[in-house]
């Protein structure tokens, strides 16, 4: 009997966390998961065969797995986008808010060439705040970002409308109502 699992079905739901009333979507179960894990790596790079891609990018740290296995498939370079401070050369930098605050994302200065074209990779796309950091980090340097590819969207925090409106190409496998 053939396995009937969706991507979505691995992942589980924790309750109340990292705050109360925050329902956290966590990958880890996919991740440990072989077939979900192939699944989830498979639909990822579905949507570009024959596509002009140069390097993967992944944000911190889910990212780096997804974006790590999907430059491997593609036998392209992997470019880890950082939170300030963990990266020990030259950097630069953007800045970007949460519903908390501020935070800060960095990549080398020397980790994109003029033209690269760059697949933007992480788990899951919320607010897109993040995301849009790491698009930023990749322009200015000259790259360009051929397209956003997420695991999960939570349609109603607005990260895909706002990554859109940038004119990005989001893609997504599964979504989630609620927070």
């Amino acid at each position: 009997m053939p396995d009937t699992k969706q991507v979505k079905d691995y992942i589980r739901t924790i309750p109340d966390f990292p705050h109360e009333g925050i329902m956290f979507r966590d990958v880890t179960t996919l991740f440990l998961d072989p077939r979900g894990f192939r699944m989830a790596i498979d639909q990822m790079l579905a949507p570009y065969p024959g596509t002009d891609i140069d390097k993967v990018a992944g944000l911190e740290a889910r990212g780096f797995i997804l974006g790590g296995a999907v430059a491997h498939q593609l036998a392209k370079g992997f470019l880890p986008i950082r939170k300030k401070g963990k990266l020990p050369g030259k950097t630069i930098e953007q800045s970007y808010s949460l519903e908390y605050g501020e935070a800060t994302m960095e990549i080398h200065d020397d980790s994109i060439q003029a033209g690269d074209k760059v697949l933007l990779v992480d788990d899951l796309l919320a607010t897109g705040g993040t995301a849009e950091a790491g698009i930023k980090l990749i322009e200015k340097l000259g790259g360009e970002v051929i397209g956003c590819a997420f695991i999960i969207d939570l349609p109603e925090l607005g990260g895909r409308k706002k990554l859109e409106k940038l004119g990005m190409d989001v893609r997504v496998l599964c979504e989630f109502d609620g927070t």
